[in-house]
């Protein structure tokens, strides 16, 4: 028998062509971006191996890796813009080192991550100190505070879980997080609050602790979406929560 052959036309998908380097560890990011992201951007997802140890020689591994990460992704095309999911990662590797990594294998208008994302919202928001709750034990916190610094946010208010494994942070109950982050900000003089970990569920406590704080409140996914689609050129989903996208869609 032979086949019936049809004629087809080509065109193009609609929407933002996005890329997202996730951690191999990470089980909540992917889930965050869909719920941020307008439902007609183009979401390409690639994963690059990770430890389950959260250390700094673990976190600085990653780089060796970031090019070959960005390559699964398909090939040919050119992105508006392509975020690595990792705030400590970034912290540890440096800003400009990812992008370079990233940018050997892929085109891209825009790099960023969540270090980066952060430093462009408190800069929109006109926020310069920040409370850091982070699931990581203190020397993962201090390189990044110390990457805020030089970026000009001062994070004198800290407070962590003191987990190391990336299996235990995913696991984090977003009810702790919301108690631990009201325990922290308690007569805390500070513009406003930062939860770090791009594994650690926060969108959902999000909006609560802006209302009993009165402060922005932003968290690794929530400014790594916003970011990058203010690089690309979109609007955000109606359900991204937190003042940074309610000033944003204002």
């Amino acid at each position: 028998m032979t086949p019936q052959v049809f004629p087809y036309d080509l065109s193009e998908p609609s929407g933002a062509r996005l890329g997202l380097i996730v951690l191999q560890s990470d089980e909540t990011i992917e889930r965050d971006m869909r719920r941020l992201l307008p439902q007609d951007a183009q979401l390409m997802v690639s994963r690059v191996p990770s430890d389950p140890e959260v250390t700094r020689d673990t976190l600085a591994s990653m780089e060796a890796h970031l090019s070959t990460a960005a390559g699964f992704l398909p090939a040919g095309l050119s992105f508006d813009a392509v975020g690595y999911g990792c705030t400590s990662g970034t912290a540890q590797i440096g800003v400009d080192n990812v992008a370079s990594r990233i940018c050997d294998s892929i085109d891209t208008r825009a790099v960023t991550q969540p270090l980066s994302s952060l430093l462009a919202a408190c800069e929109y928001l006109g926020l310069k100190r920040l409370a850091l709750l982070s699931p990581y034990v203190l020397v993962v916190s201090e390189t990044l505070r110390a990457a805020l610094s030089n970026g000009g946010i001062t994070t004198d208010v800290v407070g962590s879980f003191e987990v190391s494994t990336e299996s235990a942070v995913v696991r984090i109950d977003p009810a702790s997080v919301e108690s631990a982050a009201m325990t922290l900000m308690e007569q805390a003089d500070v513009d406003g609050l930062f939860l770090s970990c791009t594994n650690l569920r926060t969108l959902d406590v999000i909006e609560r602790l802006e209302t009993g704080l009165d402060l922005p409140v932003l968290s690794s996914n929530q400014v790594l979406a916003w970011h990058m689609m203010k690089l690309a050129g979109v609007q955000a989903s109606t359900q991204a929560p937190g003042r940074l996208f309610d000033q944003t869609r204002a």
